[in-house]
Protein backbone atom coordinates (compact mmCIF):
# COMPACT_ATOMS: atom_id res chain seq x y z
CA UNK A 1 0.00 0.00 0.00
CA UNK A 2 2.78 2.33 0.91
CA UNK A 3 4.33 1.28 -2.23
CA UNK A 4 0.84 2.36 -4.21
CA UNK A 5 0.82 5.41 -2.24
CA UNK A 6 4.22 6.72 -3.19
CA UNK A 7 3.80 5.60 -7.05
CA UNK A 8 0.86 8.21 -6.83
CA UNK A 9 2.52 11.07 -5.36
CA UNK A 10 5.22 10.49 -7.66
CA UNK A 11 2.77 10.30 -10.52
CA UNK A 12 1.30 13.91 -9.14
CA UNK A 13 4.74 15.31 -9.00
CA UNK A 14 5.07 14.63 -12.54
CA UNK A 15 1.71 15.43 -14.02
CA UNK A 16 2.53 18.87 -12.16
CA UNK A 17 5.85 19.28 -13.64
CA UNK A 18 4.28 18.48 -17.22
CA UNK A 19 1.38 20.89 -16.48
CA UNK A 20 3.78 23.76 -15.52
CA UNK A 21 5.89 23.23 -18.66
CA UNK A 22 2.56 23.02 -20.65
CA UNK A 23 1.59 26.22 -19.10
CA UNK A 24 4.87 28.51 -19.56
CA UNK A 25 6.28 26.75 -22.60
CA UNK A 26 8.25 30.00 -23.49
CA UNK A 27 10.28 29.41 -20.23
CA UNK A 28 11.63 26.23 -21.69
CA UNK A 29 12.69 27.90 -24.92
CA UNK A 30 14.02 31.52 -22.98
CA UNK A 31 16.28 29.29 -20.90
CA UNK A 32 17.36 27.08 -23.82
CA UNK A 33 17.81 30.57 -25.97
CA UNK A 34 20.06 31.86 -23.18
CA UNK A 35 22.17 29.44 -22.69
CA UNK A 36 22.63 28.79 -26.63
CA UNK A 37 23.76 32.64 -26.39
CA UNK A 38 25.84 32.46 -23.76
CA UNK A 39 27.86 29.71 -25.58
CA UNK A 40 27.87 30.79 -29.21
CA UNK A 41 28.44 34.66 -28.73
CA UNK A 42 31.88 34.22 -27.34
CA UNK A 43 32.76 32.32 -31.00
CA UNK A 44 31.04 35.21 -33.08
CA UNK A 45 32.94 38.20 -31.28
CA UNK A 46 36.27 35.65 -32.09
CA UNK A 47 34.91 35.63 -35.50
CA UNK A 48 34.22 39.67 -35.70
CA UNK A 49 37.67 40.75 -33.79
CA UNK A 50 39.35 38.67 -36.29
CA UNK A 51 37.96 40.86 -39.13
CA UNK A 52 38.72 44.12 -37.60
CA UNK A 53 41.36 46.79 -38.68
CA UNK A 54 44.52 47.78 -36.67
CA UNK A 55 43.59 49.53 -33.69
CA UNK A 56 40.25 48.47 -33.78
CA UNK A 57 40.00 45.47 -31.17
CA UNK A 58 39.47 47.35 -27.62
CA UNK A 59 38.52 50.62 -28.60
CA UNK A 60 36.19 52.23 -26.17
CA UNK A 61 32.88 51.84 -26.55
CA UNK A 62 33.00 48.78 -27.75
CA UNK A 63 31.47 47.62 -31.27
CA UNK A 64 30.77 44.35 -31.27
CA UNK A 65 30.69 43.86 -35.23
CA UNK A 66 33.95 45.74 -37.23
CA UNK A 67 34.13 48.49 -39.35
CA UNK A 68 35.16 47.51 -42.39
CA UNK A 69 35.44 43.69 -42.99
CA UNK A 70 38.97 42.98 -43.45
CA UNK A 71 40.96 39.75 -44.72
CA UNK A 72 44.68 41.38 -44.18
CA UNK A 73 44.49 39.45 -40.79
CA UNK A 74 44.33 35.49 -42.00
CA UNK A 75 47.43 36.95 -44.64
CA UNK A 76 49.00 38.03 -41.68
CA UNK A 77 48.83 35.16 -39.65
CA UNK A 78 49.44 32.78 -42.91
CA UNK A 79 52.79 34.99 -43.36
CA UNK A 80 53.53 35.07 -39.93
CA UNK A 81 53.32 31.11 -39.00
CA UNK A 82 54.51 28.59 -40.56
CA UNK A 83 50.81 27.07 -40.63
CA UNK A 84 51.65 23.74 -42.67
CA UNK A 85 54.24 23.07 -39.90
CA UNK A 86 52.28 23.69 -37.18
CA UNK A 87 48.67 22.12 -39.09
CA UNK A 88 50.95 18.70 -39.27
CA UNK A 89 51.97 18.84 -35.92
CA UNK A 90 49.05 19.26 -34.65
CA UNK A 91 47.37 16.79 -36.74
CA UNK A 92 49.77 14.34 -36.38
CA UNK A 93 50.09 14.19 -32.27
CA UNK A 94 45.98 14.52 -31.99
CA UNK A 95 45.62 11.26 -34.37
CA UNK A 96 48.07 9.38 -32.50
CA UNK A 97 47.00 10.29 -29.10
CA UNK A 98 43.29 9.74 -29.94
CA UNK A 99 44.13 6.00 -31.78
CA UNK A 100 45.99 4.82 -28.95
CA UNK A 101 43.67 6.48 -25.94
CA UNK A 102 40.86 4.51 -27.45
CA UNK A 103 42.87 0.95 -28.34
CA UNK A 104 44.20 1.03 -24.70
CA UNK A 105 40.99 2.37 -22.85
CA UNK A 106 38.68 -0.31 -24.88
CA UNK A 107 41.46 -2.76 -24.34
CA UNK A 108 41.83 -2.45 -20.34
CA UNK A 109 37.80 -1.64 -19.90
CA UNK A 110 37.69 -4.83 -21.47
CA UNK A 111 39.76 -6.67 -18.60
CA UNK A 112 38.67 -4.66 -15.84
CA UNK A 113 35.01 -5.43 -16.47
CA UNK A 114 34.72 -8.81 -17.52
CA UNK A 115 38.07 -10.95 -16.93
CA UNK A 116 38.88 -12.07 -13.45
CA UNK A 117 42.38 -12.11 -12.38
CA UNK A 118 43.99 -11.33 -8.71
CA UNK A 119 44.60 -7.62 -7.82
CA UNK A 120 41.66 -6.24 -10.83
CA UNK A 121 39.87 -3.84 -8.42
CA UNK A 122 42.99 -2.59 -6.43
CA UNK A 123 44.13 -1.44 -10.67
CA UNK A 124 40.89 -0.07 -11.03
CA UNK A 125 41.10 2.09 -8.26
CA UNK A 126 44.71 3.19 -8.87
CA UNK A 127 43.21 4.16 -12.59
CA UNK A 128 40.37 6.29 -10.62
CA UNK A 129 43.18 7.85 -8.94
CA UNK A 130 45.02 9.07 -11.77
CA UNK A 131 41.71 10.93 -12.68
CA UNK A 132 42.30 12.90 -9.07
CA UNK A 133 45.39 15.05 -10.26
CA UNK A 134 45.75 18.05 -12.99
CA UNK A 135 48.13 16.88 -15.99
CA UNK A 136 50.56 19.15 -16.18
CA UNK A 137 51.63 17.78 -12.72
CA UNK A 138 53.53 15.01 -14.07
CA UNK A 139 55.02 17.49 -17.23
CA UNK A 140 58.64 18.03 -15.41
CA UNK A 141 58.47 14.16 -14.52
CA UNK A 142 57.41 13.05 -18.64
CA UNK A 143 60.01 15.63 -19.84
CA UNK A 144 62.97 14.27 -17.69
CA UNK A 145 62.29 10.92 -18.79
CA UNK A 146 62.57 11.71 -21.97
CA UNK A 147 65.27 13.91 -22.14
CA UNK A 148 67.66 10.69 -20.91
CA UNK A 149 65.15 8.36 -23.09
CA UNK A 150 67.86 5.54 -23.80
CA UNK A 151 69.84 5.75 -27.16
CA UNK A 152 67.78 8.72 -29.10
CA UNK A 153 68.39 11.51 -29.53
CA UNK A 154 72.76 11.43 -28.79
CA UNK A 155 71.94 9.33 -25.76
CA UNK A 156 74.29 6.35 -24.57
CA UNK A 157 72.92 3.19 -23.14
CA UNK A 158 72.70 5.07 -19.73
CA UNK A 159 70.37 8.09 -21.54
CA UNK A 160 73.12 10.79 -21.33
CA UNK A 161 74.62 12.55 -23.44
CA UNK A 162 72.05 14.34 -25.53
CA UNK A 163 68.75 15.61 -26.09
CA UNK A 164 66.46 11.90 -25.99
CA UNK A 165 63.29 11.84 -27.25
CA UNK A 166 62.35 15.22 -26.39
CA UNK A 167 63.39 16.61 -30.51
CA UNK A 168 61.35 13.86 -32.03
CA UNK A 169 57.34 14.09 -32.65
CA UNK A 170 57.41 11.21 -29.92
CA UNK A 171 57.52 13.56 -27.30
CA UNK A 172 54.87 15.37 -28.19
CA UNK A 173 52.63 12.34 -27.72
CA UNK A 174 54.34 10.26 -25.31
CA UNK A 175 52.14 11.62 -22.49
CA UNK A 176 49.17 11.35 -23.46
CA UNK A 177 48.84 7.93 -25.01
CA UNK A 178 46.42 6.12 -21.97
CA UNK A 179 44.24 7.88 -20.58
CA UNK A 180 42.61 7.04 -16.62
CA UNK A 181 39.00 8.62 -17.84
CA UNK A 182 38.92 6.89 -21.36
CA UNK A 183 39.29 3.92 -19.17
CA UNK A 184 36.98 4.08 -16.38
CA UNK A 185 34.33 5.74 -19.37
CA UNK A 186 34.78 2.34 -21.01
CA UNK A 187 35.23 0.08 -18.09
CA UNK A 188 31.92 1.23 -17.04
CA UNK A 189 29.98 0.63 -20.42
CA UNK A 190 31.41 -2.70 -21.15
CA UNK A 191 30.01 -3.75 -17.63
CA UNK A 192 26.71 -3.33 -18.90
CA UNK A 193 27.53 -6.45 -21.62
CA UNK A 194 25.61 -9.44 -20.79
CA UNK A 195 27.92 -12.07 -20.22
CA UNK A 196 26.14 -14.71 -21.55
CA UNK A 197 26.91 -13.27 -24.91
CA UNK A 198 30.73 -13.51 -23.88
CA UNK A 199 29.93 -16.96 -22.23
CA UNK A 200 28.44 -18.44 -25.69
CA UNK A 201 31.02 -17.52 -27.65
CA UNK A 202 33.57 -18.67 -24.93
CA UNK A 203 32.01 -22.13 -25.60
CA UNK A 204 32.23 -21.84 -29.24
CA UNK A 205 35.77 -21.87 -28.79
CA UNK A 206 36.22 -17.61 -29.28
CA UNK A 207 39.26 -16.58 -27.26
CA UNK A 208 39.54 -13.27 -25.55
CA UNK A 209 40.59 -10.81 -28.43
CA UNK A 210 37.78 -12.47 -30.43
CA UNK A 211 35.41 -11.16 -27.72
CA UNK A 212 36.84 -8.01 -27.44
CA UNK A 213 37.11 -7.75 -31.17
CA UNK A 214 33.95 -9.42 -32.62
CA UNK A 215 31.19 -8.13 -29.47
CA UNK A 216 32.93 -5.75 -27.18
CA UNK A 217 34.03 -3.29 -30.03
CA UNK A 218 30.90 -2.78 -32.02
CA UNK A 219 28.93 -2.62 -28.68
CA UNK A 220 30.79 0.25 -27.48
CA UNK A 221 30.98 2.03 -30.59
CA UNK A 222 28.57 5.25 -29.33
CA UNK A 223 30.69 5.36 -25.98
CA UNK A 224 34.05 4.84 -28.54
CA UNK A 225 32.94 8.15 -30.76
CA UNK A 226 32.26 10.12 -27.32
CA UNK A 227 35.57 9.44 -25.97
CA UNK A 228 37.35 10.62 -29.57
CA UNK A 229 35.23 13.42 -29.34
CA UNK A 230 36.92 14.51 -26.27
CA UNK A 231 40.09 13.47 -26.85
CA UNK A 232 40.66 15.11 -30.11
CA UNK A 233 39.57 18.49 -28.31
CA UNK A 234 41.81 18.07 -25.21
CA UNK A 235 44.91 16.90 -27.66
CA UNK A 236 44.40 19.55 -30.67
CA UNK A 237 44.12 22.74 -27.53
CA UNK A 238 47.05 21.37 -25.60
CA UNK A 239 49.11 24.05 -24.67
CA UNK A 240 51.73 23.63 -21.73
CA UNK A 241 53.21 20.45 -22.71
CA UNK A 242 53.92 21.51 -26.43
CA UNK A 243 55.08 24.91 -25.36
CA UNK A 244 57.40 22.52 -22.90
CA UNK A 245 58.68 20.46 -25.91
CA UNK A 246 59.30 23.26 -28.58
CA UNK A 247 61.60 24.79 -26.34
CA UNK A 248 63.84 21.63 -27.01
CA UNK A 249 62.77 21.42 -30.51
CA UNK A 250 61.04 24.95 -32.55
CA UNK A 251 60.20 22.28 -35.30
CA UNK A 252 57.41 20.94 -32.81
CA UNK A 253 55.42 23.53 -32.21
CA UNK A 254 51.56 23.17 -32.37
CA UNK A 255 49.10 25.47 -33.01
CA UNK A 256 48.52 26.82 -29.90
CA UNK A 257 51.87 27.37 -29.35
CA UNK A 258 52.58 29.10 -32.72
CA UNK A 259 49.31 31.33 -32.52
CA UNK A 260 50.49 32.42 -28.87
CA UNK A 261 53.50 33.28 -29.93
CA UNK A 262 52.77 36.09 -32.55
CA UNK A 263 52.66 38.37 -29.84
CA UNK A 264 56.22 38.89 -30.24
CA UNK A 265 56.92 39.64 -33.55
CA UNK A 266 53.38 42.38 -34.04
CA UNK A 267 52.38 45.21 -33.60
CA UNK A 268 50.49 45.52 -30.19
CA UNK A 269 47.60 47.94 -32.08
CA UNK A 270 47.37 44.65 -34.65
CA UNK A 271 48.70 41.97 -32.19
CA UNK A 272 45.02 40.75 -30.78
CA UNK A 273 43.12 40.34 -34.10
CA UNK A 274 45.73 38.09 -36.01
CA UNK A 275 45.91 36.21 -33.33
CA UNK A 276 41.94 35.99 -33.86
CA UNK A 277 42.52 34.60 -36.93
CA UNK A 278 44.57 32.17 -35.91
CA UNK A 279 42.56 30.95 -33.35
CA UNK A 280 39.51 30.99 -35.93
CA UNK A 281 41.91 28.83 -38.27
CA UNK A 282 43.04 26.40 -35.63
CA UNK A 283 39.38 25.97 -34.30
CA UNK A 284 37.76 24.80 -38.07
CA UNK A 285 39.20 21.34 -37.96
CA UNK A 286 37.63 20.72 -34.41
CA UNK A 287 34.32 22.28 -35.35
CA UNK A 288 34.03 20.32 -38.16
CA UNK A 289 34.50 17.13 -36.52
CA UNK A 290 32.33 17.65 -34.17
CA UNK A 291 29.96 18.59 -36.76
CA UNK A 292 30.56 15.45 -38.32
CA UNK A 293 30.23 12.97 -35.22
CA UNK A 294 27.56 15.36 -33.22
CA UNK A 295 24.51 12.58 -33.82
CA UNK A 296 26.44 9.74 -32.49
CA UNK A 297 28.41 12.57 -29.66
CA UNK A 298 25.19 12.87 -28.09
CA UNK A 299 24.02 8.98 -28.57
CA UNK A 300 27.09 8.27 -26.43
CA UNK A 301 26.64 10.59 -23.75
CA UNK A 302 23.17 9.28 -23.29
CA UNK A 303 24.14 5.80 -23.21
CA UNK A 304 27.20 6.20 -21.26
CA UNK A 305 25.45 8.24 -18.38
CA UNK A 306 28.18 10.62 -19.04
CA UNK A 307 26.85 14.41 -17.80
Amino acid sequence: MRRNRGTRADRGAGGERGRVRGRFPWLSYAVVAVGAAVMVVPFLDLLMSSLKGSGEYGRLPYRFLPEAFDLSNYRAAFQRLDLPLLFRNSTVATAVITGSTLLTSSLAGYALAKLRFPGRELIFRLVLATMMFPPFLFFIPHFLILVHWPLAGGNDLLGSGGAGLTVSLAALVMPFLVSGFGIFLMRQFIVAIPDDILEAARIDGAGEFTLWWRIVVPQTKPVALTLALLTVVNAWNEYIWALLVSTANPRLMTLPVGIQLLQSFLDPDRMVPVMMAGLVLSSVPVLLFFLLLQKHYLRGVMLSGLR
